[in-house]
């Protein structure tokens, strides 16, 4: 069986086409992932997620004669790659849109009091709070300063700290660096 080249790269569809065609299923995504699914997968950014799941079907498209050509895949692929790194360009150069393209974190404990609201809001349970404070060797909510979700979908902790007085130190001489 001989192999058609030409049919292989010539293309199937119009270049604009697959431009505006990946535009659309992008942008449709990353608002859907931005909106509903903030949260929920984890420390890997959703936008990376998503990046990931259309480029893979891109892909598979493109490997399994979906399209007409290997030429229409690439022009996707392509893309849906320029808009990621568009909008990882445009987050990073202006925080203004930085806060348009990626979730803020939100407050979860404030001075030893959970925040029920936002624990709702982001459909966290006591438990799951609790077992992400474990995670950070907290064992009290009391000992928390203030514990956030991230944009990323971690928690970060910020403990209370008792600071040392002088009169409590057994060395109060000043340290001296190596």
């Amino acid at each position: 069986m001989a192999i058609d080249w030409h049919h292989m790269f010539a293309l199937g569809e119009s270049p604009l086409g697959l431009v505006i065609r990946g535009t659309l299923v992008y942008w449709f995504l990353f608002a859907v992932f931005r909106t509903v699914l903030q949260r929920d997968v984890g420390a890997v950014g959703i936008a990376d997620v998503l990046l990931l799941v259309i480029v893979a079907d891109a892909a598979q498209n493109a490997m399994a004669d979906e399209y007409r050509s290997v030429t229409d895949g690439l022009i996707l692929i392509s893309t849906i790659l320029g808009w990621n790194y568009l909008f990882d360009y445009l987050a990073y150069r202006f925080p203004r849109l930085r806060r348009l393209l990626e979730p803020r974190e939100i407050c979860l404990i404030r001075d030893g009091k959970v925040l029920h609201r936002n624990l709702r809001r982001e459909f966290i349970t006591i438990e799951e709070l609790h077992s992400k404070l474990r995670e950070h060797g907290v064992t009290d909510i009391a000992e928390v300063k203030a514990a956030y979700m991230e944009s990323d979908g971690g928690v970060s902790v910020i403990t209370r700290q008792e600071k040392a007085s002088p009169d409590n130190s057994e060395d109060a001489s000043p340290k001296r660096p190596f």
